[in-house]
């Protein structure tokens, strides 16, 4: 991490350098709390984690590559993933399944005052109501998190998937 963010956290002599321990432990909270929420079908609580404008896409490796902005999935603002969960619960007919996140290498590349940006690797197995498990998706996040109101919350979470494609719908948020 780069500097000292007075409001994201605090400066401490005995941190190691290019390192603060008790936001790197806010950071992986973040991450935990993002898998557990989505993995424990507590999906109406997902837009709790994101900034009030914070934005939410899901794209292939092929395309980020590319700089093409195509996402799979997008939502720009709680409202819009408030929607999406409304809308899988309500509308979306789909085989009944549960994540299980793995969340691995969380790396944070730029701290400053303002946000923090960090990376990680990801693999979702999905397992079917008959119980067949797969591994359903995974790739790296790369994120743009913000504090506000005392807690730590993604303002822009970009998921770039491995696979560019995706053998059924994708439903639930990755």
């Amino acid at each position: 991490m780069h500097g000292a963010a007075v409001s994201l956290h605090q400066t401490n002599e005995s941190s190691p350098p290019n390192g603060d321990l008790a936001l790197r432990l806010r950071i992986d909270a973040l991450y935990a709390e993002y898998a557990q929420v989505i993995d424990d079908d507590r999906l109406e609580e997902w837009p709790a984690l994101f900034a009030e404008n914070g934005k939410y896409r899901v794209t292939t490796r092929e395309n980020h590559g590319k700089g093409l902005a195509l996402a799979i999935m997008y939502c720009d603002g709680r409202g819009m993933m408030s929607d999406r969960i409304s809308a899988l619960r309500l509308a979306n007919i789909y085989e009944p399944h549960v994540y299980c996140h793995l969340t691995s290498c969380v790396r944070v590349v730029e701290s400053t005052a303002e946000e923090i940006n960090a990376q990680a690797n990801f693999a979702v197995i999905r397992t079917m109501q008959e119980g067949e498990q797969t591994i359903f998706a995974s790739g790296r996040t790369f994120d743009r998190i913000v504090e506000a109101g005392g807690r730590l919350l993604f303002k822009d979470r970009l998921v770039v998937l491995d696979s560019r494609q995706v053998d059924t719908l994708l439903v639930i948020p990755l």
